[in-house]
């Protein structure tokens, strides 16, 4: 993942691809932690992942400082969900 300081460097799709990739990475936290029973966790990562792939446009296109501090708080919220889950799910099917 680009570090926030990067997202300068990029083209605006580019840009615009990233938030939506990181959407897409919290969408993921956000099934698995429900999956798990973390509620609180996973309504955050939710609706984060919502507000993230439904303004990635105007993230891309706007201010620069505004897009860094969205993106730092995503990637601590994706970093978290990693550390506290080392062993990811592989399949989410019940039996």
């Amino acid at each position: 993942m680009h570090h926030s300081s990067d997202i300068a460097q990029l083209s605006v799709e580019e840009r615009e691809q990233l938030f939506i990739a990181v959407g897409r990475l919290l969408d993921g936290a956000a099934l698995e932690s429900m999956v798990e029973g973390n509620r609180k966790f996973g309504v955050l990562s939710k609706t984060m992942a919502e507000a993230i792939l439904l303004n990635a446009d105007e993230l891309a296109r706007d201010d620069i400082r505004h897009a860094e501090n969205v993106l730092r708080q995503a990637t601590e919220l994706i970093k978290h969900f990693g550390a506290s889950h080392p062993h990811r799910m592989l399949s989410y099917s019940v039996h």
